[in-house]
């Protein structure tokens, strides 16, 4: 909570700050410069991975629990948290809460890039946009949740995988603003929102008391 308030404070006082990091990006090549093939295959991996990773763990839980396979698989409540996770926080917080009635208009919607609507910065929910906004990054959430089912790996693994999804959930995000359609607060407030959720979530269903197998 402490780190989602000093990063409201520094983006209401640095309030150029977003603008100042879009105009880098549009810069480079006169445009949003991940408009590419490569930039929309990167894209499409970035969006698949969260859910493949999902419906692999909810398919490894069923199996085991019809003894199909010996195979390592989530607890119950091992899958309650991923999937609760995932449904709390890109679900319900990012995308139906805020990218819904943010009302902010993404970078290459605005007059400086080509579009034809007004910045607004996070905090203020008066914008043009009327639906699937700038605020906060849906698919940058939805990447940093790989740190949920990351955080279920064994000891000996857990802190280079919980490691390996944020790092990955950071490049989506970068990814996103490359496209032009996320600033950097949208970015940083999803990526910050969405470990929150996960964190209580966590705690929430006591994962942090149980023995290993029942993880």
């Amino acid at each position: 909570m402490a780190a989602i308030a000093a990063t409201g404070l520094a983006f209401a006082l640095w309030a150029n700050l977003d603008m100042e990091v879009a105009r880098l990006f549009y810069g480079v090549s006169g445009g949003f410069p991940a408009n590419g093939a490569l930039g929309h295959l990167a894209r499409t991996i970035g969006r698949a991975l969260p859910f493949v990773i999902a419906g692999a763990m909810a398919l490894a839980f069923a199996a085991r629990r019809l003894g199909l396979t010996r195979l390592p698989a989530p607890s119950g409540r091992g899958l309650a948290f991923v999937v609760l996770s995932l449904a709390l926080g890109p679900g319900l917080l990012i995308n139906l809460a805020l990218k819904d009635h943010s009302h902010r208009p993404r970078p290459v919607h605005l007059r400086e890039f080509g579009g034809a609507m007004e910045f607004r910065p996070f905090y203020r929910f008066d914008g043009a946009c009327g639906r699937n906004c700038s605020f906060a990054s849906g698919e940058t959430s939805a990447a940093v949740w790989i740190v949920a089912p990351a955080m279920l790996a064994p000891p000996p693994w857990r802190a280079p995988a919980v490691g390996a999804a944020l790092a990955f959930g950071v490049a989506v995000g970068v990814l996103r603003m490359a496209f032009g359609h996320h600033f950097l607060s949208d970015v940083v407030f999803a990526v910050l929102l969405t470990l929150l959720v996960i964190v209580a979530t966590y705690r929430g269903l006591r994962l942090d008391k149980a023995p290993r197998d029942l993880r």
